[in-house]
């Protein structure tokens, strides 16, 4: 009960600095958004999280992205945050590029133009793999360390394929280490002690993750977007390789470009001082030289 009070409390605290309204999914799922609206905008950018983690954790993002000129708006992924389900449970493997497909076009239309788009980690995963499959086409595509391959052995990724077809919702703990999200000491606490953030995963989620990783590098010739790679040099939740190698298949596009950040831990928009600062300066340098125009939704 307390902590049912806690959450309530919670909620209602952000609603006071926020909007949130829900977005429901064509199998019934009720998504939590929350939006940082902008009078005037530039544009809008939508922003995708990642494991275990819920969209309000983006709103010092979101705030910066507000003084850079851009309305915003964020979700909490299925099985995370507010969003109803079991934590880190999917009811098909390809869930979350679905979901996202329905709250970007519902945001395209609500901005009366394509969004940014941005994901972090699994989210960034899961942005990378919509827009591949063409169920979206944003405005841009900023990648923060996404989860394009994992520190998980081949046994292990085995395993939960397997799984996913035998125990598809057997809750099993992700494994991150929340040490190394951030030099910040802070960054980690406050996540330690989010009631709305969890350490679970499903053997289906975690097969969507592998695989999906896999064949967003194999594809990485398909991207035709202007896409910005954020990476981690010292990344020890995924796996800064993936990263690499899709920046180097997706070269021959000359849409991609790739900034990599030595030492710095997994959250790079969380990091201490000076390395978030490198980081939104990289962002605020590329945002810079898109074109002031968006692409109307028809």
């Amino acid at each position: 009960m307390k902590q049912r009070d806690h959450l309530a409390r919670r909620a209602h605290d952000t609603e006071q600095t926020r909007g949130s309204a829900w977005l429901q999914m064509p199998d019934g799922q009720p998504l939590r958004l929350h939006d940082w609206p902008l009078p005037q905008a530039r544009g809008g950018v939508l922003v995708v999280h990642g494991l275990g983690e819920h969209a309000g954790r983006h709103e010092p993002l979101a705030r910066w992205l507000n003084v850079h000129g851009y309305a915003v708006r964020a979700f909490d992924q299925r099985g995370h945050g507010a969003s109803a389900g079991p934590r880190g449970v999917l009811n098909h493997p390809d869930d979350l590029p679905a979901d996202l497909s329905v709250v970007h076009a519902d945001y395209a239309r609500t901005l009366g133009s394509a969004p940014l788009l941005l994901g972090h980690s699994m989210g960034g995963l899961v942005a990378l793999r919509a827009v591949l499959d063409e169920r979206i086409t944003p405005k841009a595509l900023v990648l923060s360390s996404p989860a394009l391959r994992s520190h998980a052995s081949r046994g292990l990724q085995r395993l939960a394929a397997t799984l996913a077809h035998l125990l598809p919702n057997l809750p099993l703990r992700n494994g991150l280490d929340l040490e190394r999200l951030s030099h910040d000491p802070q960054v980690v606490a406050a996540y330690r002690d989010d009631p709305l953030c969890h350490d679970r995963v499903s053997p289906r989620l975690a097969d969507f993750i592998f695989r999906a990783g896999a064949s967003c590098i194999a594809d990485a010739s398909r991207l035709e977007v202007p896409a910005l790679l954020l990476v981690a040099g010292d990344d020890a939740l995924v796996d800064a390789s993936g990263s690499r190698d899709f920046s180097a298949a997706a070269a021959r596009t000359k849409q991609l470009t790739t900034r990599y950040f030595a030492g710095l831990y997994h959250e790079l928009f969380n990091e201490a001082e000076p390395g978030r600062g490198q980081v939104l300066r990289q962002l605020e340098e590329w945002l810079g030289r898109l074109p002031a125009s968006h692409r109307k939704v028809t």
